[in-house]
């Protein structure tokens, strides 16, 4: 585990393919600790213990499944958490305790929005952070690419383009100051904005959505 803020502690990486790389959050909340995501690293599950454990663990979409998520909840006593739609999907791998199907405010005083596209379930977390910081997990929906640029996670079969931009046109109102994105390439999934604009940034994983390739 490696903390990256005061609240925040990122898991180890994995590489579920070639340039691919993906990390679990915890977020040690003061009403108890949130994993955002999933790790399969049984060795991260020490150090998670001796951080609090974990009291509730939240996925961004299906693609996060793993048999690792019976693992947390037996070791950890959590509860897990997922949209209403991919809900049976995850039920098939591990119970899931709590299920939201629109925008809302989830215990310890988070946001957990609905952002359909990369897959029919897909969600993002808007989480207050400590020293006035904002976080925004946004899974495989929206994430910035090796060479600096923000693209969206639309895979052709996959994904649904229409449903995507328009949950990247609602996302383009939030504020964070840091960005979490599931899986990435390159050497990071946060990203912290400075001065840029997070709208600016949807807008330029909106064109490279809806403009067609020249």
């Amino acid at each position: 585990m490696k903390q990256i803020r005061p609240d925040l502690w990122e898991t180890e990486a994995e590489h579920p393919f070639p340039g691919l790389n993906t990390h679990a959050y915890l977020w040690t909340a003061p009403g108890g600790n949130v994993l955002f995501y999933n790790t399969t690293l049984e060795s991260e599950f020490d150090e998670i213990a001796g951080l609090g454990g974990v009291v509730r663990q939240y996925l961004s979409h299906q693609d996060e499944i793993a048999p690792s998520l019976r693992t947390v909840k037996q070791r950890f006593g959590s509860t897990l958490h997922t949209t209403a739609v991919e809900a049976p999907i995850v039920a098939e791998t591990c119970a899931v305790d709590g299920t939201f199907d629109r925008r809302g405010t989830e215990p310890p005083g988070f946001e957990a929005i609905p952002t359909p596209g990369h897959t029919p379930g897909s969600a993002c977390f808007l989480v207050p952070g400590a020293e006035g910081e904002s976080y925004l997990f946004t899974g495989d929906t929206l994430v910035r690419g090796e060479d600096g640029g923000w693209f969206a996670g639309y895979i052709p079969g996959h994904s649904d383009r229409e449903s995507l931009a328009a949950t990247l046109r609602a996302l383009a109102d939030l504020t964070p100051t840091t960005v979490i994105s599931s899986a990435f390439t390159g050497d990071s999934g946060v990203t912290h904005l400075g001065d840029r604009r997070w709208a600016d940034c949807v807008d330029e994983a909106l064109r490279g959505l809806t403009q067609p390739a020249t």
